[in-house]
């Protein structure tokens, strides 16, 4: 399984050049390009030389890009006006890097309970009219679990493909597995009251192609690195392990390296590196195990 990290805060800090040459030296063999910020380079009229000088730093360290996170937030409104016109370079950006797939948020309008299956088919037609990019460019769109804030309590509750049997019926409606895949943000299961494990089982080793490998505290949306909150992560690694899950092992733990300052970012990306090593290799040693076993 292979260890990448999202770049959000890298390429923040430093700018893009030297935040992904940052986490290359941290050691991650693989990075998941985050468009959500710091995307200039996608109004460049000349990005493809943006994305081959990028390819060409990454190819001389032996690093590839493999996923890429589309820009998403500011609400209904602003994704679907000012966001989801930039899908075609987003896929073409991604295609220049060799990436394999994009995770594109859902569209989130409103509340959830009580509408699940008008948003189901709102969000069925969503991932539809992206597949004719996802085909001429050849990147992959993963579908991603969301949450929402309830108005009354303002506990963090279910949102679009929150239940892992809506996220796998998400992938199950396209039909296209060439075009579509899952990605589940490990963190978003619990923050909604379940147990990741449960998740990855349910949504099964055909369907799952991603993760968004984050800690949280199942009261907010921390994005810390495993260990931080209270995810059993043990129990992850096992479900993984049982489903024979084939695709990256992602950090979206940012949050854990925006508690440093610059000086002592390149240790703290160092140490979130050595962990998700860590981590992989425990889950090769059970995968393993478990092959011996059957």
């Amino acid at each position: 399984m292979l260890l990448s990290t999202q770049t959000h805060v890298a390429v923040s800090r430093f700018g893009l050049l030297e935040g992904i040459r940052l986490l290359m030296d941290a050691g991650y063999p693989a990075l998941d390009l985050t468009m959500f910020a710091n995307n200039e380079y996608l109004f460049d009229t000349d990005m493809k030389s943006t994305a081959l000088k990028l390819k060409a730093m990454a190819d001389e360290r032996g690093v590839i890009f493999n996923q890429a996170h589309a820009p998403f937030g500011g609400g209904y409104d602003h994704y679907t006006q000012q966001l989801l016109p930039l899908m075609p370079r987003v896929f073409t950006f991604a295609s220049y890097l060799g990436i394999k797939q994009v995770v594109v948020h859902p569209l989130q309008k409103g509340r959830y309970y009580g509408r699940e299956t008008e948003l189901f088919e709102m969000n069925r037609a969503f991932y539809a009219s992206l597949a004719p990019l996802a085909e001429s460019t050849g990147v992959k769109i993963a579908m991603e679990n969301m949450w929402q804030t309830h108005p009354v309590t303002h506990r963090i509750c279910d949102d679009v493909a929150a239940p892992p049997e809506e996220l796998a019926a998400y992938y199950d409606a396209q039909n296209r597995p060439d075009l579509f895949t899952v990605c589940l943000d490990i963190g978003h299961v619990a923050l909604c009251g379940r147990e990741p494990q449960d998740a990855i089982r349910t949504i099964g080793h055909d369907r799952l192609g991603a993760l968004h490998v984050h800690d949280v505290s199942y009261i907010s949306d921390d994005h810390t690195l495993p260990g931080m909150g209270r995810i059993n992560w043990d129990a992850v690694i096992e479900a993984l392990a049982d489903i024979d899950y084939q695709g990256e092992f992602t950090f979206e733990a940012d949050s854990f390296l925006g508690r440093y300052d610059n000086a002592f970012l390149p240790t703290a990306a160092k140490f979130m590196c050595d962990c998700g090593k860590h981590m992989v290799s425990r889950f090769e040693a059970l995968k393993a195990e478990k092959a011996g076993r059957a």
